[in-house]
C-alpha cells in the first residue's frame, strides 16, 4: 500500500507539472527533488526513533500521515503550494518506509534474514509493476489527476489500517549513547557500501523520473513507461525469486555484484539503443540487476550493525537511496533542460559505473572485513 500509493502518482508527475502548471524541465526537478530531500532528512532520524521508541506507535504515527498528506495534492491550486505539500509529505515517507521495513526484519529468524528481505522487496516491486500501469489507464481515460490523488488517498489509508492491526512483542529499549555519536542516525561502518547505492540510484532517479515524458517526447511512445514499469517489476520479481536461494547459502556478495553488474547493462542499453526495443528490454535487465542487488546490499548493513542498531542500519541503506535519487532527480531536471535527455540519461550511466568500480574495488572487501572481525 505505501509503494502502490506512492508509484501511482510518481511516474506521472512531471507531466501533470507541465500540463497544469506550466513547469519547464528545470522547476519539474527541483520541485520533484523536495519530496526526496525531505525523506532524506526524515530517514536521518528515523532510525534512531525506530531503535529507541516502541516500532509500533513510530510505524503507525508516520504512517497515519503518510495517507493524510495525499489529501493535500487534491487541493493544490498552485505551483508554489503543490510544491510545500509534496516536499513535506517526503517526511512520513522516509518515517514509515524505515519503520516498516525495521518490523518487517524484526519477525524474520536470524538463519533466514538474507531471504526474507528479498521476498519482503517482493511486496515494493508487486506495487511498482502494477502501480504505474493503473496510472496510466486511468490518466489516458479520463485525463484527470485528482482521481488518482483520491485513489493514492485511499489506498494508503488502506495500509495504515491494515497495519493498525500488528502485534510486535515487547522489545528492550537500546541503552543512552554519547550525546554526540554519527552511529546515531547512520551506520558508519557501511560508509563504502553507501557510495555504491547513492550511485545506483541516481541512476534509477534520473531514469524514473523522466522515463515516461522521454517516451512520450523524444520517442513518441504513448502510455508506454506504464509497460516500462512492469517490465521493469517482472525482472525485479523474477531475480528476487532466483536470487532468494542464493542468499540462503550466504552468496551475498555474489548477488551483489551481479545484480549491480547486470544493471548497468541495462542503463547502457537504454540510452545506446534510443527506440521502442531498447526502450523496453532495458527495463527488464534493470529490473534483474536491481532484484539481485538491492536484497543483497541490504543484508551487508544488517550484517555489520549490531541488533540495537537496525533500525539504524536499515535507514542508512533508504539515506543513501534518497540522497542518490533526490542527486539525481536534480541533475537529470538540470541535464534535460540544458542539453537534453540523451545526455541525462548518459551521465546517470556514467554514475552507474562509478558504483560498479566501488563495489568490486572497496565496498566487498570491506564487508568482509566487517564480517571476519565480529
Amino acid at each position: 500500500m505505501i509503494f502502490f500509493s506512492f508509484m501511482l502518482l510518481t511516474p506521472l508527475l512531471p507531466i501533470y507539472l507541465s500540463e497544469t502548471f506550466q513547469a519547464d524541465k528545470h522547476v519539474i526537478g527541483i520541485v520533484l527533488s523536495g519530496y526526496t530531500i525531505m525523506a532524506l532528512i526524515s530517514r536521518m532520524f528515523s532510525g534512531y526513533i525506530v531503535d529507541s521508541f516502541p516500532r509500533k506507535i513510530v510505524l503507525l504515527v508516520s504512517y497515519f500521515l503518510f495517507f493524510l498528506f495525499f489529501s493535500g495534492y487534491i487541493i493544490a491550486g498552485s505551483l508554489l503550494f503543490f510544491a510545500l505539500i509534496r516536499t513535506f509529505h517526503g517526511a512520513p515517507f522516509g518515517a514509515v518506509t524505515v519503520s516498516n521495513s525495521t518490523v518487517a526484519i524484526d519477525v524474520l529468524p536470524s538463519s533466514r534474514r538474507a531471504e526474507g528481505i528479498g521476498y519482503y522487496g517482493l511486496s515494493n516491486n508487486l506495487a511498482t509493476a502494477i502501480s504505474p500501469s493503473v496510472a496510466l489507464w486511468i490518466y489516458n481515460a479520463t485525463n484527470n489527476f485528482d482521481i488518482l490523488f483520491v485513489l493514492a488517498f485511499v489506498i494508503a489509508m488502506i495500509g495504515f489500517l491494515i497495519n493498525s492491526t500488528v502485534h510486535l512483542e515487547k522489545r528492550e529499549s537500546i541503552p543512552d549513547k554519547k550525546a554526540i555519536s554519527l552511529d546515531r542516525f547512520f551506520l558508519s561502518k557501511g560508509w563504502h557500501s553507501a557510495i555504491c547505492i547513492v550511485c545506483y540510484a541516481f541512476s534509477y532517479g534520473v531514469l524514473s523520473t523522466y522515463v515516461a515524458i522521454y517516451g512520450k517526447e523524444a520517442l513518441n511512445i504513448r502510455g508506454g513507461s506504464g509497460f516500462f514499469f512492469m517490465l521493469l517489476s517482472i525482472g525485479l520479481i523474477l531475480s528476487r525469486l532466483v536470487g532468494s536461494r542464493t542468499l540462503r547459502q550466504g552468496k551475498i556478495i555474489q548477488n551483489a555484484g551481479i545484480g549491480c553488474s547486470i544493471a548497468m547493462i541495462g542503463y547502457l542499453l537504454f540510452v545506446a539503443v534510443p527506440n521502442e526495443f531498447g526502450y523496453y528490454a532495458s527495463a527488464f535487465i534493470i529490473g534483474l540487476g536491481n532484484g539481485h542487488m538491492w536484497p543483497a546490499m541490504q543484508t551487508m548493513f544488517i550484517n555489520m550493525a549490531p541488533n540495537s542498531q537496525r533500525g539504524t542500519a536499515n535507514s542508512s541503506v533508504l539515506v543513501s537511496w534518497d540522497v542518490g535519487i533526490g542527486l539525481g532527480i536534480v541533475a537529470g531536471g538540470f541535464f534535460s533542460e540544458f542539453y537534453g535527455y540523451t545526455e541525462a540519461f548518459w551521465a546517470a550511466w556514467i554514475v552507474n559505473i562509478i558504483g560498479v568500480l566501488v563495489f568490486f574495488l572497496v565496498a566487498k572487501n570491506k564487508y568482509k572485513t566487517r564480517i571476519y572481525a565480529k
